[in-house]
């Protein structure tokens, strides 16, 4: 079992399988990109399988396959088909754009990998285009509706973004009415590649759920799981849901049950600390097992207490982008 410095329950993987994406999101990078790893320095289908068998055995029960975007990487299905076989793994969970899903939506389904995170920042075409730099929207709502008709169990993350999108909010909403999804605004984080920075938002969770209320006053606070990164409630006669995730405030950081790996290898213990080991040349190594699990276990040995923290400890945190992060 994973039992942190401050006696946090670690049983919650995101392992990012690449830092490539075929967006090029606003908030998340510069529009000429990042400096993407080079090809050998990226962890391989084996290794990452390896990293998960061990984890499990370790405690892990979740694991949520993230990017970058995914399925960039063409032998993903690979990792999801043995990760699909590990019996201890009580959830897999992918998050995704949503542009190159289409050609996989059979087999996940019949691997049982149902938990899909949509990352779609606008209903509306010329304000998602505005913020992808890509013209993909018509490829994303169609691949969401067939999700959707095959029961995958839907939660759209849509980030929140002073001037771009806020008018997208309410009419976004609107899929929860008819359709059994999760739509979940997140407060703007700065890990966008050093393209802009901020000390203050002003669309944070309270705001978002301030400005939602002026359309649905009548909504209820769905209980959650303590280690709920989201705070999640039901307009009264919508079929679905929608949750709000303090990812700038922070107010969930107490329970934090998670662990990064990034698509290199950097283990990271707080999404605004900086990486604390790196476990790429441990896997190529001998005694690959017992040192990969020895490197998890100091790592996880001095976590931050919050985000607050990590970010003291870590002034340049902010130069990254999500997209080389994990996610």
């Amino acid at each position: 079992m994973l039992i942190d410095n401050h006696n946090r329950k670690i049983n919650y993987l995101r392992l990012a399988v690449t830092d490539r994406c075929n967006l090029r999101c606003n908030y998340c990078m510069p529009e000429a990109g990042i400096n993407f790893a080079e090809n050998n320095k990226l962890l391989s289908i084996e290794e990452l399988i390896t990293v998960s068998e061990n984890l499990v055995e370790l405690g892990i029960d979740k694991i949520r396959i993230t990017g970058g975007e995914p399925f960039v990487r063409k032998d993903l299905m690979v990792l999801m088909r043995k990760l699909a076989g590990i019996k201890a793994l009580k959830d897999i969970s992918v998050t995704t754009n949503a542009t190159l899903i289409g050609n996989h939506i059979d087999e996940l389904k019949a691997l049982g990998i149902t938990n899909i995170n949509l990352s779609l920042d606008a209903i509306d075409k010329e304000t998602f285009e505005k913020i992808t730099r890509r013209s993909q929207y018509e490829i994303v709502h169609r691949n969401l509706l067939r999700l959707i008709d095959e029961d995958f169990n839907i939660r759209i993350n849509f980030v929140v973004l002073d001037g771009q999108n806020t008018q997208d909010i309410l009419p976004i909403l609107e899929l929860t009415k008819h359709h059994n999804v999760s739509v979940r605004f997140l407060e703007e984080m700065p890990f966008n590649g050093g393209s802009r920075t901020f000390n203050t938002i002003k669309w944070d969770y309270k705001y978002i759920l301030e400005y939602i209320q002026t359309k649905y006053p009548d909504i209820t606070l769905i209980p959650s799981e303590k280690t709920s990164t989201s705070i999640n409630y039901k307009i009264k006669n919508h079929v679905g849901s929608f949750g709000l995730i303090p990812s700038f405030s922070r107010t969930f950081c107490g329970s934090c049950n998670r662990l990064r790996i990034s698509a290199t290898g950097d283990v990271i213990t707080c999404l605004y600390g900086k990486p604390v080991a790196n476990i790429r040349e441990v896997l190529r190594a001998h005694q690959a097992k017992e040192n990969l699990r020895d490197e998890i276990q100091k790592a996880i040995s001095t976590r931050a207490a919050n985000g607050f923290e990590a970010q003291q400890q870590n002034r340049g945190v902010f130069d990254n982008s999500m997209t080389s992060i994990g996610g």
